[in-house]
C-alpha cells in the first residue's frame, strides 16, 4: 500500500513539473536573437519590478550580440471603460505611449520611465477590479507625474482634462504652486 501512495505523489510531482519544464523551455531555450535570428542562451536572470517581472541577459551563439529581454505580468481580463462607454482591455503599451509623450524632451531615463509606468500599472492591479473607468487610469497617472515631473503633469493633464484656454493651464500651474 505504501509503494502505491509513493507511485501516486511521484506521478503528481511529475505532472506538476511537465508544464514548469515546458515554460523553461519555450521562453529561455527559444528564444531568439532579434539581430540574426538564431537561438541564445540566458547568462543570467533575476527579478525585476518588485517581483512583477524577470530580466535576463541574454547571449546570442551565433553572432555573440548580448541583449536584455524582460518577462512581465500581463494584467489579462482588465478592461477599461472609455468615456464613450466603449470597453476595451488593459494595454500596458498604451499607457506607455500617453506617458513617453508627456515625458518628451524631458529628463527621464529608460529605467525611470519604466518604473514610473509599473507603479501605475501596479496602482491599477490592486485596486482588484475586472473593470476600470478610464478617468481612474488617467487620475493615477496624473498623481504619479504629479511627483515624478511638473512639466509632464501639465502635457498629460492639458490633454486628459482638455484645456481649451491658456487660463485653463493658468489655473493648473497655480494647483501645483500650492
Amino acid at each position: 500500500m505504501f509503494g502505491m501512495i509513493k507511485s501516486v505523489v511521484h506521478r503528481r510531482e511529475f505532472l506538476y513539473r511537465i508544464p514548469h519544464f515546458l515554460y523553461y523551455i519555450l521562453t529561455v531555450l527559444c528564444m531568439r536573437c532579434p539581430i540574426c535570428q538564431k537561438d541564445t542562451k540566458v547568462t543570467n536572470s533575476r527579478n525585476a519590478d518588485h517581483g512583477r517581472a524577470i530580466k535576463r541577459r541574454r547571449w546570442c551563439t551565433s553572432c555573440g550580440r548580448r541583449f536584455t529581454t524582460y518577462e512581465r505580468l500581463e494584467l489579462l481580463g482588465i478592461e477599461v471603460v472609455k468615456r464613450n462607454g466603449s470597453k476595451e482591455p488593459f494595454l500596458r503599451h498604451k499607457l506607455e505611449s500617453g506617458i513617453r509623450k508627456a515625458l518628451e524632451k524631458r529628463p527621464c531615463t529608460e529605467e525611470q520611465l519604466q518604473k514610473l509606468i509599473s507603479s501605475i500599472e501596479n496602482d491599477i492591479f490592486d485596486l482588484n477590479k475586472n473593470v476600470v473607468e478610464s478617468s481612474l487610469i488617467g487620475q493615477k497617472v496624473l498623481l504619479h507625474l504629479k511627483q515624478f515631473d511638473k512639466v509632464a503633469y501639465l502635457r498629460f493633464a492639458s490633454v486628459y482634462r482638455n484645456f481649451r484656454s491658456p487660463k485653463a493651464f493658468e489655473k493648473e500651474i497655480k494647483k501645483l504652486q500650492r
